[in-house]
């Protein structure tokens, strides 16, 4: 190994211990141990062994064997040595009881709070930027609320107010915010196991294939099973925006049919809030558009499962604010 660098100088200016550089990290002899803590080879070796038998470090992570040369008399004699990194260094560091154990131990101690208090400077100023980019943020919603009140035209008003929900939703959704419960909360209407099964298979008509909603296992009655779910004789999700959210969830993500699980996890999702009369805002549109639609099955289809209730909450904010 032909890297050196210098990993440390006493106070004294005296001591300059030069070390292998590989695999990020250096490595010492224990001969270097021995100079770098001004102590004994057997000191040093016993407090490797130590650290070994105490599993605070392992033998696999921390020693390699690298080719030194060496003078022996008017001889260059190259050996294969070990060599022990960084963590076994620190390690015998704070261990060694000598004058120069102290002073490494110093000289340790202020690198680390120095990375400390660099780490800090650098998240503050992560902080800071985040939070200017949230200021930005509300201030582009302000102005377009601003242009609301303004707009003389309502067509343009119109326009305006369906970019500012939008905006607002990802304001939310950047900090956290969705959407926990829905707001319709009446008796539900739950269609059957056949009611669902007659609309697929009046999907035959636009969607026909040999594979098409062919059933791969049972699980759909389970997906549409799940949002009748009750505990201490409460629903476990009250509102019908709630059962809606998980109803497409489940089928979406139960992958039941050989084919078209997404396209029937739609209309399932649809057919329920038609049968509970929320599927229309009150000026008689639609709660979603064909898009907004199809991009919330495909969010869920390509979510990872601890992203379930970030999803879910998405889904009932869209349906809470379409009202």
């Amino acid at each position: 190994m032909e890297n050196k660098i210098e990993i440390y100088k006493a106070p004294d200016q005296e001591t300059e211990i030069k070390v292998q550089f590989e695999e990020e990290t250096v490595w010492l002899t224990q001969a270097q141990m021995v100079e770098l803590f001004d102590s004994s080879k057997a000191n040093i070796s016993e407090h490797i062994s130590h650290i070994y038998n105490d599993k605070e470090l392992t033998k696999t992570a921390t020693v390699r064997k690298f080719r030194t040369v060496q003078k022996e008399g008017s001889r260059q004699v190259t050996r294969e040595r070990d060599h022990y990194n960084l963590d076994m260094i620190i390690s015998v560091g704070y261990r060694v009881n000598s004058k120069r154990g102290v002073q490494f131990r110093q000289w340790a101690t202020a690198r680390l709070k120095e990375f400390l208090v660099q780490g800090y400077a650098i998240n503050r100023e992560r902080l800071t930027q985040k939070q200017q980019e949230v200021e930005y943020l509300k201030t582009g919603i302000r102005i377009i609320s601003r242009a609301i009140e303004n707009a003389a035209d309502e067509q343009n008003r119109e326009v305006f107010q369906l970019f500012s929900k939008g905006l607002a939703l990802l304001d939310d959704y950047d900090h956290e915010k969705m959407d926990t419960s829905g707001k319709t909360r009446k008796p539900t209407v739950y269609p059957s196991y056949q009611d669902y099964m007659d609309l697929i298979q009046n999907m035959y008509s636009d969607f026909k294939s040999d594979v098409f909603a062919q059933p791969k296992d049972d699980s759909f009655k389970s997906s549409i099973g799940q949002i009748r779910q009750t505990f201490s004789g409460r629903d476990v999700y009250p509102s019908i925006e709630e059962k809606a959210a998980n109803l497409l969830y489940f089928v979406t993500k139960n992958h039941s049919f050989v084919d078209g699980n997404k396209r029937i996890a739609a209309a399932c999702f649809l057919f329920f809030l038609q049968k509970n009369k929320a599927l229309l805002q009150t000026g008689g549109n639609p709660v979603l558009d064909n898009y907004t639609l199809a991009a919330l099955t495909l969010y869920i289809a390509s979510s990872k499962p601890e992203e379930a209730d970030a999803v879910k909450r998405l889904i009932i904010s869209i349906l809470n604010r379409s009202r």
